[in-house]
Parts: C-alpha cells; sequence; structure tokens
C-alpha cells in the first residue's frame, strides 16, 4: 500500500470496468474500489487552510460529543456508590455498554446520512439527540430509566457527531492526514478529561441530576455553534443501496473488523473501572473517581496527536499494532499487579497514551485502505464491531467483578481486559502481513 490515497482517489472510472479482471496480486488495490472514488476537478486542493478549520471544527465537536461518554465513569460510580448502591455493577455496567455499542452501531446510519445529506445538519441533529438525552437522564428514577437515556440516547446522538467528525478530516487532508485526524480526535479526551472534573464537582455541588442537565445543555449549544465549520470538500456519487456491504466480501476489511471488534471489547474496561479500582480496591475517597478518569483522557490526548504524527511516517497500520500492544502491556503488565495509587496513575497515562492511538488511527487505516470518498459508509461499517465490542467487554468484566471479584476484586477483569488486546494484536499482525512482510514497509 505505498501510494498515496490521493492517487486512488483520481483513478478514472476504467479502473472499475477492469476490476473484474484483476488478479490476486493486485486485490490490495480493489479495496480502494469500495471506496466509490469520484473525480471532482472543482474540490478544493488538500491541506489548504479550510482544511486546518475542519479540523478544529472536528476537534470541538468531538469534545462535547464524545467527551461526554469518556466521563461517564464519573456517573458510574456516583450511580453504585450513592444512587443505586444495592444494584450489581454488572447491571449499572450496561448503562456504559449500551451508550458505547449505540455510538458505534449507528455509525452506519450517521455514515449513510453524512454521504447523502450536508454533514453539518448531522452534526446538528447530533447534539440535540445526545444533549436532549442527558437532560431526560437527569428525571429518571430507575436504572432501567438511565439505561435508555444516558445508554441508548445519548450513544446515539453522539455518534450523528462522531462519524462526520472523523471522516471530514481524511477528506481535507493528504501529506498530514493522520496527524489532523489525532489533533481532531484529541478533542474526545479533552472533552473527557474537563467533563470528569467537572461533572465530579457539580455532583457534588448541586447533585448528579444537574450535573447532567448542565452538560447536556452545553452538548446541545456548543454542537450546534461548532457545526459550520464541518463542510465537506469531496462529492459522493449517490447509489442504488442505502448501505453498501460489499466491503464485508474483502479480507482485509473482516481482519479490521475483527480486530476492531477485540480493541472495543477491552477499550472501555479501564475507562469505566479505573476509577471505581481507585475508590474501591485501593481505598481512596471518591474524588480520585474523577482524577482517574482525567488521568486516563489527559494520557488519550498525547496518544492521539503524537500516533497520528508517527503514523504520517511509519504508516497507520503498524502504529495501531503498536498501541494495540501497549495497551495489552498497561493493563497486564501494570494494572494487573497494581497495589498502589502511584502505579494505577502510571498504569493510567500509559494505556490513555496507546488506547488514544486506537481511537485517532482507526479512521485513517481505513481510509488507507478503502479511500476518503466512500469514508463515512465505510467507516461506519467497520464500527459496528466497536458497537458488539461496547457491549461484550463491559458486561463480561462487570459480571467476572460481581462473580469472582464479589465487587472488589478486579482481577479477573483485568485479565479479560487484556486479553482482549492481545487477540486484537494477533489479527492486526495477520492483516500486516496480508499486506506485505517487509518491516520497513508502510501500511
Amino acid at each position: 500500500m505505498e501510494a498515496d490515497t490521493t492517487e486512488t482517489d483520481t483513478m478514472d472510472g476504467k479502473r472499475l470496468a477492469d476490476a473484474s479482471s484483476q488478479d490476486a496480486s493486485d486485490k490490495l488495490s480493489h479495496s480502494t474500489i469500495l471506496a466509490g472514488d469520484i473525480h471532482d476537478d472543482k474540490s478544493p486542493p488538500p491541506d489548504s487552510a479550510r482544511g486546518w478549520l475542519v479540523v478544529l471544527g472536528s476537534f470541538l465537536v468531538l469534545m462535547v460529543g464524545v467527551g461526554s461518554v469518556n466521563s461517564f465513569g464519573v456517573y458510574l460510580q456516583e450511580y453504585k456508590l450513592n444512587v443505586f448502591p444495592t444494584t450489581p455493577a454488572s447491571t449499572l455496567s450496561w448503562i456504559g455498554c449500551l451508550q458505547g455499542a449505540s455510538l458505534n452501531l449507528f455509525g452506519i446510519a450517521a455514515g449513510v446520512l453524512v454521504e447523502r445529506i450536508d454533514p453539518r445538519a448531522v452534526i446538528v441533529l447530533g447534539s440535540v439527540v445526545s444533549g436532549g438525552a442527558l437532560l431526560a437522564a437527569s428525571a429518571c428514577k430507575t436504572p432501567l430509566g438511565l439505561l435508555l437515556t444516558h445508554g441508548l440516547l445519548s450513544g446515539i446522538g453522539a455518534s450523528f457527531l462522531m462519524i462526520p467528525a472523523f471522516s471530514m478530516p481524511s477528506q481535507w487532508m493528504d501529506r498530514h492526514r493522520a496527524l489532523a485526524t489525532g489533533i481532531a480526535s484529541a478533542g474526545g479526551a479533552i472533552g473527557g478529561a474537563w467533563m470528569s472534573f467537572a461533572s465530579r464537582a457539580m455532583i457534588e455541588n448541586v447533585g448528579w441530576q444537574w450535573s447532567l442537565r448542565i452538560t447536556g445543555l452545553v452538548v446541545v449549544v456548543a454542537g450546534c455553534a461548532f457545526s459550520p465549520l464541518m463542510a465537506r470538500r469531496v462529492a459522493v456519487q449517490r447509489r442504488d443501496r442505502i448501505i453498501d456491504f460489499s466491503a464485508m466480501s474483502n479480507l482485509r476489511f473482516l481482519l479490521l473488523f475483527a480486530a476492531s471488534l477485540f480493541n472495543g471489547s477491552g477499550y472501555f474496561l479501564p475507562y469505566y473501572f479505573q476509577p471505581s479500582y481507585a475508590v474501591v480496591a485501593l481505598g481512596k475517597d471518591s474524588a480520585w473517581g474523577a482524577n482517574m478518569s482525567s488521568i486516563l483522557n489527559a494520557g488519550s490526548i498525547a496518544g492521539r496527536v503524537f500516533g497520528g504524527f508517527t503514523a504520517d511516517f511509519t504508516g497507520p497500520l503498524n502504529a495501531l499494532l503498536a498501541s494495540v500492544v501497549v495497551s495489552a502491556a498497561a493493563v497486564l503488565a501494570m494494572w494487573l499487579p497494581c497495589k498502589s495509587i502511584g502505579l494505577l496513575i502510571a498504569s493510567a497515562l500509559l494505556y490513555g497514551f496507546a488506547s488514544g492511538s486506537l481511537v485517532s488511527l482507526v479512521p485513517v487505516v481505513t481510509a488507507r485502505l478503502f479511500g476518503i470518498k466512500r469514508l463515512p459508509s465505510i467507516l461506519g461499517l467497520l464500527f459496528v464491531s466497536y458497537a458488539i465490542g461496547a457491549l461484550l467487554g463491559p458486561s463480561v468484566g462487570g459480571k467476572l467483578l460481581d462473580e469472582y471479584g464479589h465487587g472488589t476484586d478486579f482481577t479477573w477483569l483485568i485479565v479479560c481486559a487484556g486479553l482482549f488486546f492481545v487477540l486484537s494484536a494477533v489479527l492486526l499482525l495477520a492483516l500486516r502481513m496480508l499486506l506485505g512482510f517487509s518491516i520497513a514497509h508502510r501500511v
């Protein structure tokens, strides 16, 4: 995959006509056909000042949209310790499971809308749904109500913010695509960091219900205000099929899908349970829940930008594989034997750093393999794997904590998280070998 994706995007229609006659040695370039490449001479040039404005818009949209999702660990701690203390952790963790699952599962619908209507309108819709869900959650009196509002509806709204915010920078950037996507995705981590502290402070001073109300209003107002920055650069040709599942027949997509499923299964476990680990397992006061959530997000900020910077030189898939290996090490070698707050902080920083790249590099790897014109819909289809993982990982982890850890021993939960990343690394290595055996191969 040595050729630039800009070369892919300018291939003429003749390539589509000849695609069926390609032999096995040409199958790598076949993946770009799935992106629905169309040449548009009227498109503004990539890497322009306008493109960096789009990156800024993506950063701000992700800051409020995904940031509210990344700060859920603070609310999970509050729900478990004070709001519903007799409800099992496995039950309450389903709020976060459903939030993460709907965030990714509805990426298919969001990707279709971004291709068919103005992405700025999609962002306004997502802001209203996501913020409104948090307002509705503030009126809930039962875990079921929170499951439907703070879980399902909040995740759906955030999905309509995430897909355009992740896909638009790749349309506007070429030479610095990975760096631009990393900077944009850092918005979610920065939002998660300050929203964790803000939510903890609001919970302590005005209660969890008013904290949800204020956060919901911030998401609605900020998302609508930032949406004008998010114009698309390239037009996409209309298709007869609303959802294009042709990528599912491509081996590279299937390997990336499976690896992303295990990434998604392990990804949320430290974010959801390290705040509780500090309080329950290490005996720290409740403020450490917000501290750990913010430390994880702080590490993620640096990881997203650094991962994008290095991926422009080493190749996005190579950088993604390295990030998964480091994530596994942070969980199994540091969190698993952790008996002190210092080691937990170190584990959170390293995991946040590595996991930030897991988020920022997936859209870049997808663009590299499938082109940029169909990136919203292909990315939406790929994010189904994260939806499955978001349901699988935290629910299994919460069950292990309840059944084998009796609510206080996190050992098997941590082992489970580490194994998810190990399995993901194996699949990404297989994809890397499929694309070329040379270590110097930038892919």
